[in-house]
């Protein structure tokens, strides 16, 4: 099997944006698809356009996340993709921060991420072949005033992906993770009429994700940056 030839793919943290069209982008290449997240009944739509199983998972529940790649397994055999794009902002000035919420930021962004990564991992490794990928965002690089439960998630997100790809690429597992750095435009987003494309486009930012994983593994990319072209870095 090429090592860039990929058959299925599991999205972990699904809603109506980027891993929307994450799931559209991978399905109209030939992937299989399989979605993932804590209200799986609100994918229906999603499922039936692109033909993908859906699956109920909060993942930061170990045992969640287990039965999630079992159940995988028993539909598609192992999992050759595994994209985990859940996190949870909680905002505010630092000192007046629920440390319940921040507990729940950290869990969700980042501990949630080590779960499914090491499900999939386990996986890969025997076989030499997979790709794990990981959204990660302006705050996985610069920390901003009143965000500091967000940028402690996406700063380890970021830690785990390093650390993974220089540990499992030599084994065949290509580890990206994808910097989105700006907002992403939606339904309750518009981009505005005198600033055209200053939002990045979910199905672009797609694409490039398409595009990792078209890479030869003489030339894999462990990271990558997206942003507007009128975006400040």
């Amino acid at each position: 099997m090429a090592d860039n030839v990929y058959r299925n793919a599991l999205i972990v943290g699904v809603g109506s944006g980027l891993s929307a069209s994450l799931a559209r982008a991978f399905s109209k290449q030939g992937i299989k698809v399989a979605l993932g997240a804590r209200r799986a009944a609100n994918l229906a739509v999603l499922a039936k356009e692109t033909g993908a199983k859906v699956f109920a998972c909060d993942a930061t529940d170990h045992g969640q996340v287990t039965k999630v790649f079992s159940d995988f397994e028993n539909e598609f055999g192992g999992p050759e993709v595994v994209v985990y794009n859940a996190s949870y902002r909680t905002r505010g000035p630092f000192v007046t921060l629920d440390p319940a919420e921040v507990e729940r930021s950290l869990a969700v962004t980042a501990f949630g991420a080590f779960l499914v990564a090491q499900e999939a991992a386990k996986r890969m490794v025997p076989r030499g072949h997979g790709a794990i990928l990981f959204t990660g965002a302006s705050a996985s690089v610069k920390g901003y005033a009143q965000s500091a439960p967000f940028a402690m998630g996406k700063f380890a997100l970021r830690g785990l992906a390093q650390s993974m790809a220089r540990e499992l690429a030599p084994l065949g597992i290509h580890v990206g993770h994808v910097v989105v750095d700006g907002g992403i435009r939606s339904q309750s987003r518009a981009v505005p009429p005198d600033r055209p494309d200053s939002l990045l486009d979910p199905d672009a930012i797609a694409q490039t994700y398409l595009d990792l994983l078209r890479q030869p593994r003489s030339a894999w990319a462990w990271e990558i940056e997206l942003r507007p072209w009128v975006e400040k870095f």
